[in-house]
């Protein structure tokens, strides 16, 4: 063995469905140097891999190789050898029909150190996602794994298809559209039912998830109607009929529906994890990144400095508008003193999510408005006595005044210290505009009026010609939308609840512009 090698991981990366990773693959994702993945590795898993590994795309899509088979195996082998780690990421189970035992060949033989992480193999969690188990007690209790890559012109077939066509009770066909005619044959010549059931499964476990359902008899001709194509499974058998009951991943609220996140990258998570969770697949398209202030932070550190001052200079309340706030807020606040500094001031947050991040640092909240609204904030602060008291707020440097101005007209005295920033995110522009011109985008979401304005900017201004009468545009609360509507985009839906649930539960629950 070479002291001097690396040590190539190869990892299955399962059938599409990003939460179908392994912890394990995520592991070794984050310690690679260098990144070799294939087509049907999802490219959502590559976020797991560190800002600095190299990152090399050697798929095959229909028959078109971006490189042989031999040359990956050198390319690992090069790699180990130069003393780096490797994760090779492979669709599905690189075990089963991935060539990863080829792979692992090469890299013994070349000496370089190896481990192989199993992935969830698309075989059998494809099918799940269909509603269609491969045994079922009473139907079946047998199931065979077979590639549907064979060459039908082969002189002889390695496949015994005698045996294999009455023998086993589910048979799963990977990649088999192109040879599908030959496969029904083979099956039905040699004693398959031509009225056995049959199911093609496309971009399975993912929001394009696709099933077709027919015969042995018809299924060839199906296909060709319905424009089928590849990546695809076949599964052949009785089990098949269950998924009239069984059917559950198509039937999700926002199943197969695009829906652009303009949150930054940063936040986006929460939103991302329940549009997926609804059926849908988020694109995401962050419009702003949120930045330290341009100036610098003394603003910010000379109104904590003022936290532990005389009763003269101190602060009777400290109101946060934004989980972002928050987060700069305690950023600063830690390396200046810590939370006892916050001793005897009352705490406020605008919105349920800002009160969480308040509440998560161990804090009790003295304000959180039932409506986010700024004269409904002003009115409840009111009530809890925020007249002639000195108020703090840590907030975005572009934010909106109306708060801090209904504030100050009440009689208190506001003082506001600039936490953040937010800046134009263009990085996915040029893609954006050309999904909207193709019709890929369903909806678009706006959680602020800074990602309004952003996606306006980077839309080319006044032009929103680009946003098809199809698509329906969601905003998080009237604020948001007013915004939206000042800049000429068409609003078709606000949500009831100002926050990223209320969103998303606007979105399932449905409103004009959707179908």
């Amino acid at each position: 063995m070479n002291k001097k090698s690396g040590k190539v991981y190869l990892v299955g990366a399962g059938p599409g469905d990003p939460g179908l990773f392994t912890l394990k693959g995520v592991e070794c994702m984050r310690r690679a140097d260098v990144v070799v993945y294939d087509y049907l590795a999802g490219k959502p898993l590559l976020k797991y891999a560190s800002p600095a590994a190299e990152l090399i795309y050697v798929g095959k899509k229909g028959g078109d190789h971006t490189m042989r088979q031999e040359d990956i195996n050198k390319l690992l082998v090069d790699k180990g050898l130069a003393g780096h780690t490797v994760t090779r990421l492979k669709g599905g189970d690189s075990f089963i029909f991935g060539r990863g035992g080829e792979e692992a060949m090469a890299l013994r033989q070349a000496g370089v150190p190896f481990e192989i992480v199993p992935g969830i193999s698309s075989a059998y969690s494809v099918p799940a996602y269909a509603g269609i188990p491969v045994t079922h007690r009473g139907l079946t209790t047998d199931v065979a794994f077979i590639t549907g890559h064979e060459d039908p012109t082969k002189a002889e077939s390695t496949i015994n298809w005698e045996k294999l066509a009455t023998g086993v009770g589910t048979l799963v066909f990977l990649m088999a559209v192109r040879n599908l005619p030959y496969i029904v044959a083979r099956l039905t010549a040699n004693g398959r039912d031509p009225q056995t059931p049959v199911a093609l499964i496309r971009w399975g476990t993912t929001p394009r998830q696709e099933t077709l359902t027919g015969r042995l008899s018809d299924i060839v001709e199906l296909v060709k109607e319905r424009g089928f194509r590849a990546p695809a499974i076949t599964i052949v058998g009785e089990v098949v009929r269950l998924r009239e009951k069984l059917h559950w991943f198509e039937d999700r609220p926002l199943f197969g529906r695009r829906v652009v996140v303009t949150r930054s990258r940063a936040q986006a998570s929460d939103l991302v994890e329940a549009l997926a969770e609804a059926g849908a697949e988020p694109v995401e398209f962050p419009t702003i990144k949120v930045v330290p202030p341009a100036d610098g932070y003394a603003q910010l550190d000379a109104a904590i400095s003022r936290l532990r001052k005389s009763a003269e200079t101190a602060y009777d309340w400290l109101v946060f508008t934004s989980v972002n706030g928050v987060e700069h807020f305690f950023s600063r606040l830690g390396r200046a003193g810590d939370v006892r500094d916050l001793k005897g001031l009352k705490l406020g947050a605008i919105g349920p999510a800002t009160a969480a991040a308040l509440k998560s640092r161990g804090l009790k909240l003295d304000f959180v408005p039932a409506e986010y609204r700024a004269e409904a904030v002003v009115e409840g602060l009111l009530k809890q006595g925020v007249k002639n008291s000195r108020v703090l707020i840590p907030r975005a440097r572009e934010a909106r005044e109306v708060l801090p101005e209904k504030l100050a007209e009440a009689g208190a005295e506001v003082e506001l210290a600039t936490a953040y920033e937010t800046v134009l995110d263009d990085s996915g522009a040029s893609d954006m505009k050309h999904m909207l011109s193709r019709g890929e985008i369903d909806i678009i979401t706006f959680t602020s009026s800074s990602t309004v304005k952003n996606f306006a900017a980077l839309l080319d201004g006044d032009d929103f010609s680009a946003i098809p009468a199809s698509v329906t545009v969601a905003c998080i609360g009237p604020v948001t939308a007013e915004t939206a509507r000042e800049l000429g985009i068409r609003v078709d839906m606000v949500a009831r609840d100002y926050t990223i649930p209320g969103l998303v539960e606007a979105l399932m629950d449905g409103s004009p512009g959707m179908t």
